[in-house]
């Protein structure tokens, strides 16, 4: 049986924990192809790149992967160059992360790791987005390893609803236990975000965004709910905006 192409993407940089815990897991899986920044990216969103010009690397940084690149640009850039300047035929999944840090809840409105699967769902490629609550750099990604494989594997096999991709995100636990895998809706959550006003020594101000995270949502069916009981979260994510629920209110008003 044809081995299924796998692209690998991620917003912490190509040489993160994350992102080669992944790859060593994709390997197992299908053939991957790499396209990551160059530097980290996180919180960029959907952002692309315009204004400036794109430079792609080819690296070697596992001796198994032929095609390794690195890319100046965003996640998405990364997405985008790999389908239409690398990739002869369109992959059979993206996978997006380790994210060293949470994407649950509002986050994915902000995270790189997501877009990425985003852009690749546009794209009409099965696409995931895997997140891990601890930030550490040092993060011991080996108790989600099996997880993350089968999650991918269930998905080559199944397919994913047109419009759909998945937000995944694993619990940060002491001992590095996970209870199980529930499929979640998106809590209601927000930043209360202050932003931390400083001089230089030229005596000009700056400013370092910081906050908190609230969830609003008491709810028992959100992510914010299984991750706090030591569960994996998988939450559909659709790429239509469209608040459908809306139109007929607003097609009642006098336009």
């Amino acid at each position: 049986m044809k081995r299924p192409l796998i692209l690998v993407t991620n917003d912490d940089s190509i040489v993160s924990p994350g992102i080669r815990t992944l790859i060593s897991v994709m390997k197992e899986i299908g053939d991957v192809v790499v396209v990551a920044p160059d530097s980290p990216q996180s919180a960029m969103g959907h952002a692309i790149t315009i204004n400036n010009t794109l430079h792609l690397d080819k690296i070697n940084l596992d001796p198994e992967i032929e095609h390794e690149y690195s890319c100046s640009g965003t996640p998405v850039d990364c997405v985008k160059m790999a389908v239409h300047e690398i990739l002869k035929r369109k992959p059979d999944l993206c996978v997006s992360g380790i994210n060293h840090g949470s994407n649950s809840s509002i986050n994915v409105i902000y995270s790189g790791t997501m877009s990425a699967a985003v852009e690749a769902g546009i794209e009409g490629i099965p696409a995931i987005g895997f997140s891990h609550l601890d930030y550490s750099w040092e993060t011991d990604f080996s108790p989600v390893k099996r997880h993350v494989k089968k999650i991918a594997l269930e998905v080559l096999k199944n397919g994913l609803p047109e419009g759909v991709v998945l937000n995944v995100n694993f619990p940060k636990s002491e001992k590095g236990e996970i209870k199980g895998i529930k499929v979640c809706r998106q809590a209601k959550a927000m930043w209360i975000e202050e932003f931390d006003k400083r001089t230089n020594p030229q005596g000009k101000e700056y400013y370092w965004l910081t906050g908190e995270f609230v969830n609003q949502d008491k709810g028992q069916d959100t992510d914010e709910h299984a991750l706090e009981n030591g569960f994996v979260s998988i939450v559909p994510v659709q790429f239509d905006l469209t608040a459908h629920h809306a139109i007929q209110t607003i097609n009642n008003w006098e336009l």
